[in-house]
């Protein structure tokens, strides 16, 4: 068999199921739902919304069930299933439990400067950060702060967990990856420079343990090896704008990522190879900015959110 037939057997194909609407802004942000085949949906309109793949009108469309609202822009969400609770951050920084069981009262506290971008949640604490540079630790049970470590005089885009390191790790507008313990709470390594400008998203990869790839402004992809120190691999021009997000397949194997130019593109991520990129022209993809990924877990579906208002249900076939 020939080279170029083995790169072909590993094009993954991927197949548009159908477009979602019903927000009325942008959609920034997508979480796990309460149960198998479920997911919420946020954005410019304040709407956080539950879809199914198993609740359908006539048509076959997935229906979207509006389950809670804040008054301004919302930019991440993360659902905590012994709570039954969805946190949402808002573009001020306000951090809202919104509590999906009737008896207990939701919670509205301003918190974070000028934004709440991300959240990692770890058994009973939720980490959450944002604008101000600063990450804070929350009881999920009482719903309130524990403690913040200031990182950054700038913003911080990502936050993800390295449960087998017991770190997070977070990425900033200053150019710079900090690493923090999980339990102590200290800051163990700061990576300078780390992209060219601010670092937006990361993923640890699940099919190589000990690699991590990041997404930046910068609009390149790189690959970083994670030691006692994070070093780089490996990094290459991967869009034409701004790297806003990164999931990866549930085998760990293929990289998508979704950025400002409209564009979804997936990578081979043993060889850090492109193998195939969605858009609208082609694909029927996203005609604006897409903000967000998540893969359905049990599934061969991912979902992709975008400026233009439109989630769009994704099947790939490996």
């Amino acid at each position: 068999m020939k080279e170029t037939d083995v790169l072909r057997m590993i094009i993954p194909s991927v197949r548009k199921v159908q477009e979602l609407t019903g927000h009325n802004g942008a959609i920034y942000a997508l979480a796990p739902g309460p149960a198998p085949n479920t997911f919420f949906s946020a954005g410019g309109d304040g709407w956080i919304v539950n879809w199914s793949l198993d609740e359908k009108d006539e048509k076959g469309s997935l229906l979207g069930r509006l389950v809670a609202k804040v008054d301004t822009q919302v930019f991440s969400i993360v659902y905590i299933p012994t709570t039954d609770t969805v946190v949402a951050g808002d573009m001020n920084g306000g951090i809202h439990w919104l509590n999906l069981k009737e008896e207990r009262p939701n919670r509205h506290l301003s918190h974070h400067k000028k934004g709440a971008f991300g959240f990692y949640l770890f058994n009973d604490e939720l980490f959450s950060i944002g604008g101000g540079g600063v990450i804070t630790r929350w009881d999920i049970l009482r719903q309130s702060s524990i403690e913040s470590l200031q990182l950054s005089s700038q913003t911080l885009r990502t936050v993800i967990g390295l449960e087998p390191q017991e770190e997070l790790l977070v990425g900033s507008s200053d150019h710079n990856i900090y690493r923090i313990g999980l339990t102590d709470f200290d800051l163990r390594e700061t990576v300078k420079a780390a992209h060219d400008s601010s670092v937006f998203t990361m993923h640890a990869s699940t099919a190589s343990p000990g690699i991590l790839y990041t997404g930046g402004r910068d609009a390149h992809l790189r690959q970083w090896f994670i030691g006692n120190t994070l070093t780089e691999q490996a990094a290459k021009p991967a869009h034409w704008f701004t790297i806003n997000h990164l999931i990866a397949d549930p085998t760990g194997t293929l990289l998508f990522s979704a950025s400002r130019d409209k564009t979804i593109r997936i990578w081979d991520s043993h060889t850090f190879t492109l193998r195939k990129t969605l858009d609208a022209a082609r694909d029927g993809g996203h005609v604006n900015s897409v903000n967000r990924l998540l893969w359905l877990e049990g599934t061969s579906y991912f979902i992709s959110a975008s400026d233009d208002r439109v989630l769009i249900l994704w099947e790939v076939i490996l």
